[in-house]
């Protein structure tokens, strides 16, 4: 099938997805929701949610035309240096981009706004209608995220035929998806570090104990930070993936005269979308069934039927099994790195156990034994990126019968394991934007006095939500460390291409013996643990001034303590919204910024080494992070359901001190590595034209 014919069944595929997801809205929205105190606080969450979103979006904006000036100008080329024709288009592509990432990001936050009170109601009678209005509400997000994705790609290559311009679109997504995640992470994990320390370590309230003036900022951080936020985190990664593999097949398709290539990258992403579509449809739970083993099941079916449909494909179409292979690899191991952060971070496993145990002795044992697991826990991750990487590249080098363009074959190989570990990012989606609607949930059954049965359900939703939310996130660090080894891939591609149009020598590889490799390299390393700090310190300043604000309401507002008056939520909300905003900028910029220092002063050489070590610095951090993280939060909760003391003894204080620390570590800094490294991976491509001819020593 041609490259034309591919990409009108990928927007035929999306916008199936899009009536699946309207049909999914529609089913939660006819769910009961009969409890008034539900229906006030529910409001409450989604107004201050479309509040936080309203003002974000706004400074984006300013953000994203500024950026579009620039692009205009200077992308893919000086606009005096010919027709401002490509220059006009790589604008437009960027800000669809944007565009389509903040789309996706509303639709997840208008329904989970919705969802979470209707599966409070719905846990009264009983786990499996609950489960299916918290599942069914994540997978309208997941269906929103990877249609506008696949339909955002498809569209701008059909109607432009240029893989550069999808870069450009991919920039916009991930510029987008950079600030939201930084915005979002540092909104949700302010209040809720706020409200566990005020409320469960000061005063000894329970977690969503309606007296806590940080409770309904602590609810909307959960919708504007893991949905919206994670959202656009992952479907910047589907576009990258996409795009850099684009560039790459393009590339050997001009070699070769024909369009296979492209027609593949297509083909493989519109069936993983109809395989999401298919395991969304069969994900049940019986009358007493394990939510987190109905999840998992609904990831193993989607694997399997996405491993069905591509080789039938193969064969139907004749695409290269080679690369057939390299794409079931990355899905494999991708499932295989969720596995092994599972272990990490589920609170029947001993990790966690260990660290509850460690907590009686007090936070610094707490602290040391997690932070031990989490870099014992980057390992199987590392090794499995490194092994998908390495197997695809050793299975797609030989594909060249003349041997000059191997290097080509075997980085396309690599681009396509990429496309393979995030085929099932649909159903990835929906299982992590699953866990903030039931975490919701649990403090919206306590808020209306729905009952200890009610609030047993809730939690073991909860419980559920957390366990598939660290394994998401370290799913995503993962098909990130791919795609940007495609992105390296496809910055190669793009400086080659404009070498041979100068004049100048191209590239082949990066020699760390050479200075201008290893300077790139050191800063490169760099940048991610000073972008982790100025995240995490945004949030430090901010949570201190909501403590402030919690502790001026306790001493103020007479009947507090006691409930029989109401907290301003609107306060907290307030300074949860205003530090966000004020934060989410600087970090970013300052990424963009030492990538754009570093080409001019060393060229394309410096970048190469920028940018491995970047890739190599990020995910190390970022998966730590996100590990530590995920198994401190399920320790506190481990103790919290009776063990090593339970909630209120001094275990329980020393683990709360643990969540605290790892709530910025998993929520903010960890899954925000990825998009980081993303971004700064795009500019280099964009920017490569202009690093190759205008550097100083490169």
């Amino acid at each position: 099938m041609s490259a034309s014919s591919m990409e009108f069944v990928s927007v035929l595929i999306s916008l199936a997805a899009f009536l699946f997801a309207a049909w999914l809205f529609s089913w939660v929205k006819k769910q009961p929701l009969d409890n008034e105190r539900i229906i006030q606080v529910s409001g409450l969450i989604q107004q201050g949610a479309r509040t936080f979103l309203k003002r974000e979006f706004l400074v984006l904006a300013r953000f994203c035309i500024c950026a579009a000036l620039l692009i205009f100008l200077f992308l893919p080329s000086p606009i005096w240096t010919g027709s401002f024709v490509p220059n006009l288009m790589m604008v437009i592509a960027y800000l669809a981009g944007t565009v389509f990432s903040g789309f996706a990001g509303k639709i997840g936050i208008e329904v989970a706004t919705i969802a979470n009170g209707k599966c409070a109601v719905a846990a009264k009678k009983g786990i499996s209608p609950a489960f299916m209005t918290g599942f069914r509400g994540g997978a309208v997000m997941g269906m929103a995220v990877v249609g506008s994705s696949l339909l955002g790609v498809a569209l701008v290559y059909l109607l432009t035929g240029d893989s550069t311009i999808c870069l450009g679109f991919s920039f916009g997504a991930s510029s987008m998806a950079l600030f939201a995640k930084a915005g979002g992470g540092i909104f949700t994990k302010t209040a809720d570090i706020s409200a566990d320390l005020t409320g469960k370590v000061e005063l000894g309230i329970p977690e969503d104990d309606p007296r806590n003036p940080a409770v309904i900022a602590d609810n909307v951080g959960d919708n504007v930070g893991d949905v919206a936020g994670m959202g656009a985190d992952l479907f910047d990664s589907n576009v990258a993936s996409m795009a850099a593999a684009l560039v790459m097949a393009a590339s050997l398709d001009k070699l070769n005269g024909q369009t296979t290539f492209v027609s593949m990258v297509f083909c493989y992403a519109a069936l993983g979308l109809l395989a999401s579509i298919i395991g969304v449809l069969c994900a049940r739970i019986g009358k007493n069934g394990n939510p987190t083993r109905a999840l998992n099941y609904s990831t193993y079916v989607t694997t399997a039927i996405y491993i069905a449909l591509t080789a039938a494909a193969t064969a139907v179409f004749g695409y290269n099994w080679n690369i057939w292979c390299a794409c079931i690899i990355g899905l494999l191991v991708g499932v295989i790195i969720g596995i092994a952060t599972d272990y990490f971070t589920d609170d029947t496993k001993s990790p966690v156990h260990n660290v509850a145990k460690a907590s009686h002795t007090g936070p610094a044992f707490t602290i040391l034994s997690g932070v031990s697991y989490g870099f014992i826990s980057v390992l199987p991750a590392m090794f499995g990126i490194g092994v998908s990487a390495l197997a695809a590249y050793k299975l797609c080098e030989g594909l060249d019968p003349t041997g000059v363009h191997s290097m080509e074959y075997a980085l396309f190989g690599i681009s396509m394991a990429a496309v393979g570990m995030l085929s099932i990012v649909g159903m990835i989606v929906s299982n992590d934007a699953y866990g903030p609607i039931v975490d919701n949930a649990r403090g919206l059954a306590e808020m209306g006095d729905l009952g200890d049965e009610v609030l047993d359900i809730t939690d073991e939703l909860d419980s559920a939500g957390n366990t598939v939310k660290a394994v998401t996130k370290g799913f995503a660090v993962a098909a990130a460390g791919l795609t940007v080894i495609a992105l390296l891939g496809a910055f190669m591609s793009e400086v080659n291409e404009a070498a041979a149009l100068y004049g100048l020598e191209g590239i082949s590889g990066f020699d760390v013996m050479n200075p201008l490799v290893f300077f790139g390299m050191l800063v490169g390393a760099a940048i991610p643990a000073v972008f982790s700090a100025m995240l995490m310190l945004g949030v430090d300043r901010n949570a201190q001034r909501m403590v402030a604000e919690i502790h001026r309401q306790f001493k103020e507002i007479a009947g507090l303590r006691e409930g029989t008056a109401l907290p301003e939520y609107d306060k907290c909300i307030n300074i949860a919204t205003d530090g966000a905003i004020r934060e989410l900028i600087p970090a970013g910029l300052m990424a963009i910024a030492a990538t754009v220092f570093v080409g001019f002063i060393g060229g394309v050489q410096a970048i190469g080494g920028f940018l491995t070590g970047n890739i190599i610095s990020g995910l190390l951090l970022a998966l730590f992070m996100s590990n530590a993280g995920g198994l401190w939060d399920n320790s506190k909760k481990y103790v919290e359901s009776g063990h090593e003391g339970g909630k209120g003894s001094e275990t329980h204080k020393a683990a709360v001190v643990g969540d605290t620390v790892g709530d910025p570590f998993k929520d903010t800094a960890g899954p925000s590595i990825n998009t980081q490294i993303t971004v700064v991976s795009l500019v280099a491509s964009l920017m490569s034209t202009l690093f190759l001819t205008l550097s100083i020593f490169g």
